[in-house]
Formats: C-alpha cells, sequence, structure tokens
C-alpha cells in the first residue's frame, strides 16, 4: 500500500527568521534567495547532444518586511551575512542556511503612503552560501 505525505510536515514559513550579522530580523516576513549556474555549452565529437560544463555561479535574494529602522541606509554598500532559519513544528527539522558576503543591489531611500505601514524590500547579491542545518526526513 501507498504510503502519503502527512501534510502535517508540509513547512509553512509562519516560523521563518532571518538574521543579519547575526541580529534577528523580526520585521522582516519574506527572504528569497536563488543560485544560478552558468553553464558552458560544449560540442563534442562522438555524439549529437550539445553537452555542458558548470562554470561561474551567482547568488541572489531579496528580503522584504516592514521599516522599523534606517539599518539598510546606514549600512550602505558594505558586505554583511543573512542566516535563515526555515523552521516549523510540525515539520520534520528545520533548516538554517548562511548567505555570505552579501550586498545589496540599491538603497531605498524612500517609500511611503500616508495612512499605509511603510514596506522595505532589499535585493541582494551573495558570494557563497553554507547548509547549516539539513531537514532530514526520518
Amino acid at each position: 500500500m501507498a504510503q502519503y505525505l502527512d501534510p502535517g510536515r508540509i513547512i509553512m514559513g509562519t516560523f521563518g527568521q532571518i538574521f543579519i550579522d547575526g541580529v534577528w530580523q523580526s520585521n522582516l516576513n519574506h527572504l528569497e534567495a536563488n543560485v544560478e549556474a552558468e553553464k558552458r555549452e560544449l560540442n563534442l565529437v562522438g555524439t549529437d547532444y550539445t553537452v555542458f560544463k558548470l562554470g561561474r555561479k551567482k547568488g541572489t535574494g531579496t528580503m522584504s518586511g516592514y521599516k522599523v529602522s534606517s539599518d539598510m541606509i546606514t549600512r550602505e554598500f558594505q558586505k554583511f551575512s543573512i542566516i535563515h532559519k526555515l523552521d516549523d513544528p510540525e515539520a520534520y527539522g528545520f533548516e538554517r542556511i548562511q548567505l555570505n558576503n552579501c550586498m545589496v543591489d540599491k538603497i531605498q531611500l524612500a517609500n511611503w503612503t500616508a495612512g499605509e505601514e511603510v514596506a522595505e524590500e532589499t535585493a541582494f547579491t551573495f558570494e557563497s552560501y553554507e547548509l547549516l542545518d539539513p531537514i532530514v526526513v526520518s
């Protein structure tokens, strides 16, 4: 008999955390980070397929939430680290990933509307990552 996924094991972002240089950013509620690999196309003899060799990698991301301080403005374009923790009490565990040598793409100086919460979105790049705590299905 097939065993189905326990829906309780699906991870919700509700308990996610973002730490910038070790300081919890409780105002942030969204993080996306991706690594894109450049693939070199190679045409080799003996095959009618194009094959690929891994080239350079590029890390990009975006974090957003509510503005509560001028931290990102005063930080300017200095490098920092991000550790994100993705946790859910019903999951098989939690995951922590460290993004190294992060640098913002642009600094948001103003973006507000009367009567609305001020949101802040910051796009960034990073130079490497480390999987500190993987989620392992038991």
